[in-house]
């Protein structure tokens, strides 16, 4: 009985020890992705920022700017383009809605992001965009990979369009939470008009007319948990300006927006409590599960073995030669 236990032992602990590598590197690959279906509202705010007034063309400080940021999964689409991508993606709907301390329509740009549900790299296909103009992302955004390393990884900004670095500036604790920090500077660069203007009459087309740009600066910052590779908290130091043109009246260029966007306290709160419950899931699969198989593999190994030596141990003394008695001498 002790040798069909010992071999039910080994067994199991062969079982346990493949499973502890077949958990971190084949079923966390396949298994940790992002849902297509998820919804996630973000806001953002900069106190006593620089705003245009369209209808005087001057610059003037305002209370407030709000900054309202959707990511909503496109289930239907996402369906839809796994059919030809022969991978999982997720398709987030998302809308930056801008809007001045009044509550008045500012901007809002819209966007369609297309990526591979488990590394988070762009996948291009049809309806990618930003502002409704087609383009083709490179690099990450919204969300860092899994198990985020310590580089610099490739950032697109959606108002320039274009792909930059965004660099690992250290290994930081913010709310208790261990993050890494990235900081990504987009140096002044002209970009597009929103299509949605917040007067009426004022289109994109209407100011490519006057020979007026709009240029584009900022440095972005994130604090990044790096296990699920979400954001925890952001911050944005930006400034738009139009330049040129007969719309300025001979000025040189006038300031649409300067501020210092940051996250809003309650939202801080939420992601931070959502990324934290996000990360035990992750360390399940990646730490928790395996070294947890590997551990009880091992201790079954050793009782296997132990009950295999108690097997082969004697039970008790062996049993010991008799003789008889001696004879008597003889004497004469």
């Amino acid at each position: 009985m002790r040798r069909k236990a010992s071999l039910v032992l080994l067994a199991l602990a062969v079982f346990c020890t493949a499973m502890s590598p077949l958990t971190r590197w084949y079923a966390f690959p396949r298994l940790a992705k992002i849902p297509p279906g998820q919804y996630q509202e973000t806001v953002l705010e900069a106190k006593n920022p620089t705003l245009i007034d369209y209808g005087t063309m001057k610059a003037e400080k305002v209370d407030k700017v709000t900054i309202v940021q959707t990511l909503k999964g496109n289930v239907e689409a996402s369906e839809e383009i796994e059919k030809s991508a022969d991978r999982d993606v997720v398709v987030w709907d998302a809308l930056s809605y801008v809007q001045d301390s009044d509550g008045k329509m500012v901007s809002k740009v819209p966007e369609r992001y297309i990526f591979d549900a488990h590394s988070q790299e762009p996948v291009h296909a049809t309806g990618e965009s930003v502002d409704g103009d087609p383009v083709r992302r490179q690099g990450i955004e919204f969300k860092w990979p899994f198990l985020t390393e310590k580089r610099d990884y490739e950032y697109f900004d959606a108002q320039a369009r274009v792909t930059r670095p965004i660099h690992y500036k250290g290994t930081r604790t913010f709310r208790g939470v261990q993050v890494y920090y990235f900081e990504q500077t987009i140096p002044w660069t002209k970009v597009p008009f929103p299509k949605t203007m917040p007067v009426k009459g004022i289109t994109p087309k209407s100011l490519a007319k006057t020979g007026t740009t709009r240029w584009y600066t900022t440095v972005r910052k994130f604090w990044v948990e790096p296990t699920t590779g979400a954001p925890v908290y952001g911050e944005e130091i930006q400034r738009n300006e139009l330049r040129g043109g007969t719309l300025l009246g001979g000025r040189d260029k006038v300031t649409v927006f300067a501020g210092h966007v940051k996250m809003r306290e309650d939202y801080i709160e939420s992601t931070v409590d959502l990324v934290t419950s996000q990360r035990v899931l992750v360390l399940l699969l990646t730490s928790y599960l395996p070294w947890g198989f590997l551990g009880l593999g091992l201790l079954l190994l050793a009782l296997s073995l132990w009950l295999e030596a108690r097997g082969r141990r004697p039970d008790g003394p062996g049993p010991t030669a008799t003789t008889g008695p001696e004879p008597e001498p003889v004497t004469a």
